[in-house]
């Protein structure tokens, strides 16, 4: 295997040798460009017990059934070097979300901006905002998000793990595309009762047989697995599906959940195949037709994850890498500021009491606002494969984002992850707004008009069909 070392060492004697006039000898293949080349990396993030699960929303962790992992690769030979890292926390926003890009980006000796760092959005897991817990610590407030020693512990952890990736690099030289249908877990919070009433309370666990007779509503019914292969020897597969990680949560036990367990079953197909999961946009999509809460369903789900990420990766077409370019687009989303949602309602909810999670909420909601308030622009950012495209979206966008992606390019495999950058919560399509979504209430720190904005952007973002 070739290190990251010896690729700078290369460079650098080609930049002399360009400067001496070609006084410097090189061989062929040193004088040739750097072949696009990955190296893969992981990391344990398991919080403490006693730390905050769901930004406080939730219990707190008092157990620790099954660690969280980052798992993620560094990508070689187009410019600077891109990072994806896919994260067993629920959420990842605002300053903290910079933190991520700005350690792992300085560890691979890129730049931050080719960070994308998404969220599996498991509940029982940690949120991290920093200036939200440093303004619950500044009001003394009982409720707790995040603990600031314990995040940066994790991050260098993580940036100390892409450091050492580099040490082995993979060529690669094709590109392979797969998907399968996942059968009985996703559906879409919104349904239609039998007397033809809209309700939006399809919740992870649903317990309400109306929720469980409806159908399946709006979902991406497809599990899509991204792959990098030397020749015919494969490097690492990437799977993706829309749908919320959640069997049942809130009781105590740190888990990476149901999609945690297909992971670690397929990795453990094919050791020396890197394989890693990721969530689509699934902010309006969950598991609550097929999921009560019992316990013993979360293996059954993940044995569905997992049968079809077997079968995306049987159902696998590899193309020859010709070119891969990366590009990253702004997008301005307008702060939610109707009554509740100004800033001083927010403060309001910082007032001393025994509602630890109202606290939380409001600290979210004023560190976005002075984000946003500042003019802050999010970006959307995409690798595209030329048969390929690989993109990123924000916090909790509705699964109509990936259907509407993957509309603008019909020509081509558009794989979507969602919860990138984590602080505006739910971002709802006009109809939802309109059809006065419950699930709105709160965690949902974006203006009304957003979906003019993703729609631009993801236009932007991905280009016209070839």
């Amino acid at each position: 295997m070739t290190t990251q070392r010896e690729l700078t060492r290369r460079d650098a004697l080609g930049v002399l040798a360009a400067c001496l006039g070609g006084s410097l000898t090189l061989n062929a293949s040193a004088a040739e460009p750097a072949a696009y080349r990955v190296a893969t990396f992981t990391a344990d993030v398991t919080p403490p017990i006693g730390h905050a699960c769901m930004g406080g929303g939730i219990k707190p962790a008092e157990r620790i059934e099954d660690p969280l992992f980052v798992h993620g690769f560094v990508l070689f030979g187009l410019g600077k070097p891109v990072v994806l890292a896919s994260v067993d926390w629920c959420e990842i926003r605002n300053d903290a979300h910079d933190r991520w890009r700005e350690a792992l980006a300085e560890a691979a000796g890129t730049v931050r901006e080719r960070v994308l760092v998404s969220c599996i959005h498991q509940h029982d897991a940690p949120i991290a905002d920093l200036e939200a817990q440093r303004i619950l610590e500044k009001h003394k407030c009982v409720g707790s998000i995040c603990d600031l020693a314990f995040h940066e512990k994790a991050v260098q952890r993580v940036a100390r793990a892409v450091r050492d990736c580099l040490e082995k690099t993979s060529k690669i030289t094709h590109i392979g595309t797969g998907q399968a249908k996942v059968e009985k877990v996703a559906s879409n919070r919104r349904y239609l009762t039998a007397d033809g009433k809209i309700t939006f309370g399809r919740t992870s666990a649903s317990r309400d047989p109306r929720a469980h007779e409806a159908d399946e509503g709006t979902i991406d019914p497809w599990l899509k697995t991204l792959s990098f292969w030397d020749g015919d020897r494969p490097i690492l597969g990437l799977s993706c599906y829309a749908v919320h990680p959640m069997s049942y949560y809130g009781r105590g036990g740190v888990s990476s959940d149901f999609t945690g367990i297909a992971r670690k079953r397929r990795q453990a197909d094919d050791p020396k195949v890197f394989q890693f999961y990721a969530s689509g946009c699934s902010g309006n999509v969950t598991a609550g037709k097929f999921n009560d809460g019992a316990a013993e369903n979360r293996p059954v789900l993940g044995d569905r994850i997992y049968q079809a990420m077997a079968a995306a990766w049987k159902a696998t077409e590899r193309r020859p890498i010709k070119n891969i370019e990366f590009r990253s687009v702004p997008m301005r989303l307008e702060p939610r500021d109707s009554a509740g949602f100004t800033v001083e309602d927010l403060t309001k909810k910082l007032a001393p009491g025994p509602r630890g999670f109202t606290q939380c909420l409001g600290a979210l909601g004023l560190s976005w606002r002075k984000r946003a308030d500042a003019g802050y622009k999010l970006d959307v950012p995409v690798l595209d494969f030329g048969v390929a495209q690989l993109v990123l979206m924000p916090a909790e966008s509705y699964v109509e984002y990936q259907l509407m992606a993957q509309k603008m390019r019909p020509d081509s495999f558009v794989m979507v992850l969602g919860y990138g950058e984590c602080a505006p919560g739910y971002i709802p399509t006009e109809k939802a707004v309109a059809e006065k979504d419950g699930n709105l209430g709160d965690w949902n720190w974006v203006a009304p008009g957003s979906e003019r904005a993703m729609t631009a952007a993801l236009e932007a973002a991905l280009g016209k069909p070839k």
